[in-house]
């Protein structure tokens, strides 16, 4: 009868979602359990830079390790500082809020406007302070 199959595969539909739910929370203890320590001390990010190293300290000052610096910035360690501003100034740019576009003044659209292209204030400060953490970096370097 038709009740007692869509109570069958509504009970179906259940176990299966019960089963997810407790997969999804068993793979989230996990994850919360995994620490990158092995990764390497600048890798493993703010929690780890308590020592008094110079390295350390820029860390926590700017708030990112040197590598999330350069993988926000897209350059390798050592690269020329024109090429990190190059990148700095793209991602910066394309970040940046746009120019709201001309509506039209008539014809078949002019009730329909267009929405604005979105930017990300987030991700423009994550560039600001990637460039700002290679220069500290670079400054350090050529002090010694």
């Amino acid at each position: 009868s038709a009740p007692k199959i869509i109570t069958q595969i509504v009970l179906t539909g259940i176990q299966i979602f019960g089963k997810a739910l407790f997969e999804a929370g068993k793979q989230a203890a996990k994850n919360a359990k995994h620490r990158p320590e092995a990764l390497g001390s600048d890798v493993a990010g703010l929690r780890n830079a308590t020592s008094g190293s110079i390295t350390d300290k820029l860390t926590r000052e700017h708030r990112m390790t040197l590598d999330e610096a350069h993988l926000i910035l897209n350059v390798k360690r050592g690269e020329a500082l024109e090429n990190v501003l190059k990148n700095y100034e793209h991602l910066f740019k394309v970040n940046s809020p746009r120019p709201a576009p001309d509506p039209p003044a008539t014809g078949p659209r002019a009730g329909k406007q267009p929405t604005p292209p979105t930017h990300s204030h987030y991700l423009q400060s994550k560039v600001v302070r990637a460039r700002d953490r290679i220069q500290a970096e670079m400054r350090i370097a050529q002090e010694d």
